[in-house]
């Protein structure tokens, strides 16, 4: 078998980038997609040649042997388990689940069926994510000591067309957004060891001003829109980690670490590519451009974005393609359940750090993943497709 036949569950805003990819990734082969929403299934089969098909009959197809889960955060512990107890292997969509248990669940329950359980955010692999994480292990700027992480911006109402569930429970900058940045942490840094933590929501409602249904709607505002905490890494690193929905402007870079030897930018995990920038101690910062890489060229901008705003590099699959890659030849994947379990252990330990007070501990621990090589990643694209590597913006 040189491709594994993939099922998605879910047919929401972010499944398009993910059909649309998947079918340029050698190992992979988009069979059929499911929705509570049987119009939505069926306008996505549609537009991508494949089959609509209930999440029922979609678990019981013989020909998909993974299954993504792109449903909604409530949903993911229930989709991700039907589907490993089907005998799926599954990559579903950041946050693994709501709550953390729920998570090593899911985790445990993949390892005793010998299945592989891996879940977004795969940005780390990317030629941005793998650019960083080369200058971290050369030991380029030494030991890192500390860093910040910022991910701020005013919501998700003003280009989602139906934002209502980033403000309910299960939502919120910290379990939606926060899985990009600590990936990208934990793949450089390793594990967190404890955390302390304070959160807030600025605005009570928040107005709806997309396209859409929900457009001049009120949503009520019931979950953190502000966490701020303090990271402290097993390896001896402390992270300033603080995301935000209640920041209209900022000059913050995404991440920036601070070693024994020098600094080192590390550019938006939210997308694949970017400009990696670092410091030989008090020096100037000298840039590198993931562009050329594997996984680097931009070939995506989003349809509300002003014109002025540079295409980005959007390869999401490559989380989905490894996974499939570790099936067919038995080697261990690293956007795994593992790995966003304990991420999601840390998030939650920030929320009661909130109310509590004081330090927590993170029980769990997980091994850094692997460095993936440029020339591994680019094994991953389809020959056919080889192209698109070279970036035309869509």
């Amino acid at each position: 078998m040189d491709k594994l036949g993939v099922g998605i569950i879910g047919c929401g805003n972010i499944s398009t980038i993910y059909m649309r990819n998947m079918q340029n990734f050698r190992e992979l082969r988009l069979v059929a997609c499911a929705d509570l929403r049987p119009e939505a299934a069926q306008a996505q089969a549609a537009e991508f040649g494949i089959e609509a098909l209930s999440i029922e009959a979609l678990l019981a197809r013989p020909d998909i042997q993974i299954v993504v889960n792109l449903t909604t955060p409530n949903a993911h512990f229930a989709v991700s388990h039907a589907a490993l107890s089907a005998g799926k292997h599954v990559f579903v969509e950041k946050p693994i689940t709501v709550e953390a248990n729920d998570a090593a669940t899911l985790v445990a329950e993949a390892a005793r069926r010998g299945l592989k359980l891996g879940c977004a955010p795969d940005t780390f692999l990317g030629a941005g994510g793998r650019l960083a994480r080369e200058l971290v292990d050369s030991g380029r700027i030494g030991k890192v000591l500390s860093g910040t992480c910022f991910l701020m911006s005013h919501g998700m109402e003003h280009w989602h067309p139906d934002p209502t569930f980033f403000y309910k429970p299960g939502g919120g900058p910290i379990l939606d957004m926060g899985p990009y940045y600590l990936a990208a942490l934990i793949n450089l840094l390793g594990p967190v060891a404890s955390v302390q933590g304070r959160a807030s929501a600025g605005f009570a409602t928040r107005l709806v001003t997309s396209k859409g249904p929900m457009n001049g709607k009120t949503i009520d505002v019931e979950t953190p829109t502000t966490v701020m905490s303090l990271l402290h890494f097993e390896s001896g690193a402390d992270i300033i980690f603080t995301m935000s929905w209640d920041v209209w402007k900022h000059g913050h870079p995404p991440i920036e670490l601070y070693g024994t030897e020098g600094s080192l930018r590390v550019p938006d995990p939210n997308f694949f590519g970017g400009t990696v920038q670092y410091t030989e101690k008090g020096g100037d910062w000298i840039s590198v451009a993931a562009n050329d890489r594997p996984f680097g060229k931009p070939n995506w901008r989003a349809a509300s974005w002003a014109e002025h705003m540079p295409s980005q590099a959007n390869y999401r699959c490559l989380g989905i393609a490894e996974l499939a890659s570790a099936v067919l030849h038995g080697t261990p994947h690293r956007a795994s359940g593992a790995l966003a379990s304990h991420a999601l252990e840390v998030k939650h330990a920030i929320l009661k750090a909130s109310v509590e007070g004081g330090e927590i501990k993170v029980t769990s621990r997980v091994e850094r993943p692997a460095a993936l090589s440029d020339t591994d990643a680019a094994a991953l694209w389809g020959a056919e497709a080889g192209a698109m590597m070279e970036g035309s913006a869509r």
